[in-house]
């Protein structure tokens, strides 16, 4: 979209978000159906945000496909539950763009490189990884026990949450909605099995209880996006589909503010206080022999008279 708008106008910037949004679900499913070499489907307009979201992922213009109501849903929970989250690494980063005066849509492009970096997007990703790592039901023990100790380098990934002291309120729908997809497509899976083996350890032992390290809204979205069919790299790109609802929300807020102002964190300085200047002559190397090289400027003066000489010779050079 061009960038002829004036987004001072209500009516433009809500323009832009609903454009955004729409837009992301849909770039979202071409860059899977492109990465995996398979025909681009384009959204239906009698489906809704996620049952498009899974067609245009997993429809094939050779062959009907039927949409499972159920996966559907837990999809459009997902996207729910992700869609804004007070100001973590992502929101801001897009209102400390937006306080530019970018563009809506470089606002939430920038939200999406936030939102790349493992620790903020991969959450879900590392889930999965650990659940590799412990393998099967019966080492969960000795994982616990290895996740206890604060001498080993193993963590159980998606519990407990840096803002929640109690378990988060989105874990407890995201539970209710993977306990029902997974009786609902009855998968067989490994991995999955330990999952929910894994949820009833953590639950019952006193160590994580007394902790609060409930399982998180990761532990059970990693655990649903396995079962839905949906590869580990598309996890923080889904993440970014229904982040961006948010993101958008939080822009037009920013944007029909009065009074617009830029985005300028304040940074203190704690180094050292005010020294005074010692020439190189008079320094000393940290081995205690004095300085000696005559070729280095020793004064204030003598660095703006070098400055002014490399200037004129550097100017010299492109006349030539």
């Amino acid at each position: 979209y061009n960038d002829d708008h004036d987004y001072r106008d209500p009516a433009k910037r809500d323009l832009a978000g609903m454009r955004c949004v729409g837009k992301m679900a849909t770039l979202a499913a071409y860059s899977y159906k492109t990465a995996h070499g398979q025909p681009i489907v384009y959204p239906r307009d009698d489906l809704n945000l996620a049952s498009n979201f899974m067609y245009m992922m997993f429809a094939l213009p050779t062959r009907p496909y039927d949409l499972d109501p159920v996966a559907c849903r837990c999809l459009e929970v997902i996207l729910m539950l992700h869609a804004d989250h007070e100001q973590n690494a992502s929101t801001s980063t897009v209102r400390i763009a937006g306080s530019s005066q970018a563009n809506p849509f470089a606002c939430i492009a920038a939200g999406v490189a936030s939102l790349w970096g493992p620790a903020h997007g991969g959450a879900n990703e590392a889930v999965l990884a650990m659940l590799e790592e412990i393998g099967t039901v019966d080492r969960i023990p000795e994982c616990v026990a290895r996740a206890k100790s604060k001498t080993d380098p193993f963590r159980l990934m998606g519990f407990g949450h840096r803002v929640y002291k109690q378990m988060d309120p989105r874990a407890r729908l995201m539970r209710d909605m993977c306990h029902k997809l997974l009786d609902h497509l009855k998968i067989k899976d490994p991995l999955l099995d330990l999952a929910m083996e894994l949820e009833k350890v953590a639950l019952s032992d006193e160590y994580f209880i007394s902790r609060k390290l409930y399982p998180n809204v990761d532990f059970y979205s990693g655990i649903c996006f396995r079962a839905l069919g949906i590869p580990r790299e598309m996890f923080t790109v889904i993440f970014a589909v229904g982040r961006s609802v948010g993101w958008i929300a939080q822009w037009i807020e920013m944007a029909g503010e009065e009074v617009s102002r830029i985005s300028r964190p304040r940074q203190m300085y704690e180094g050292a206080p005010e020294r005074p200047f010692v020439p190189l002559s008079e320094r000393r190397r940290e081995d205690g022999d004095e300085e000696t090289d005559d070729s280095r400027p020793d004064s204030a003066d003598d660095l703006h008279h070098l400055g002014r000489m490399l200037s004129v010779r550097i100017a010299n050079s492109h006349g030539a």
